[in-house]
């Protein structure tokens, strides 16, 4: 057994200290810095008076109309998203558990969106959904579902539409990668013995499958609904928030904020999402605490 030395332990000190120094750089500080500026008026068009000013930006917040919008926007862009995004991904997961020919090319090319950028998508799916020659209005006139091009995100009615469809397009794969993973993780000598006492398809999936793979949906999706909340990207590409915010999300209208140069108000938003999901994931994990599947 080696000696653990005074020596030893300077060497893996050495060794970890960049990682901690860039972790506290890059994350903690800002988050500390920001956290302090949302109690200070801070405008970037005027730094040289920052005094503390308490609870102001919150309140300056929560009275603005935008900002109601923006959550009430942000419940159906995750609640919408996360529905569609998990249903199709375990769909997918449980066609691609099967083996066939190209299997594995196959999965790389599906796999391939959850790779690029997110704000690189927005820009692909802004010009799809282009009203003058978005490759969507061809194909629905093509179809005869519609008479005339839309305007799907200059309309306020269409816009949230087309962003939530971008973003269950972009989310599925994630979805459809942890499935995957979580599926080849149930032991198949459980499935035999299912098999022998008669279990259907059905059956077998709903007592062998879910109960095993139920902890692993519990942290995905969990993981998914904080991601979808904090991935302003795609709108911001697609729309910046318009028309009239009817795209708006609490972290586009951060944004906002961060443009408009306003960055007491920003960090008032930050905390007040930060402690939207602290709760949510409290609330979230006593409501999904579960004894292991055995």
């Amino acid at each position: 057994m080696r000696t653990f030395t005074v020596r030893r332990a300077r060497f893996i000190a050495l060794c970890l200290l960049p990682g901690v120094v860039f972790v506290v750089l890059f994350t903690y500080y800002p988050m500390v810095r920001g956290a302090v500026i949302a109690f200070q008026r801070y405008n970037l068009f005027d730094i040289t008076a920052t005094p503390f000013v308490g609870l102001e930006n919150f309140r300056a917040v929560l009275a603005e109309d935008r900002f109601w919008t923006a959550l009430r926007n942000t419940g159906t862009w995750v609640a919408v998203s996360l529905f569609f995004q998990f249903l199709l991904g375990f769909g997918l997961a449980l066609l691609l558990r099967r083996h066939f020919r190209g299997r594995g090319l196959y999965q790389a090319w599906v796999f391939f969106p959850w790779a690029m950028s997110g704000f690189l998508i927005g820009l692909l799916w802004r010009w799809m959904f282009n009203g003058q020659f978005g490759v969507v209005n061809d194909l629905l006139l093509k179809a005869g579902l519609i008479e005339e091009r839309i305007g799907f995100l200059a309309s306020p009615g269409w816009a949230m539409t087309s962003v939530i469809v971008a973003n269950i397009w972009y989310g599925v794969t994630f979805f459809a990668i942890m499935i995957m993973a979580a599926l080849q993780s149930v032991p198949g000598e459980l499935y035999e013995a299912a098999a022998v006492d008669g279990a259907s398809r059905l059956r077998r999936f709903w007592h062998v499958t879910l109960p095993h793979i139920r902890p692993t949906l519990a942290l995905i999706v969990l993981l998914r609904i904080i991601w979808i909340l904090n991935f302003p990207d795609l709108i911001y590409a697609m729309t910046g928030g318009g028309p009239a915010g009817s795209t708006d999300i609490v972290t586009t209208f951060l944004i906002q904020q961060v443009i408009g140069g306003d960055y007491g108000r920003a960090g008032a938003v930050g905390l007040l999402v930060l402690a939207l999901l602290l709760a949510f994931s409290i609330f979230y994990l006593n409501a999904t605490r579960f004894e292991k599947a055995r």
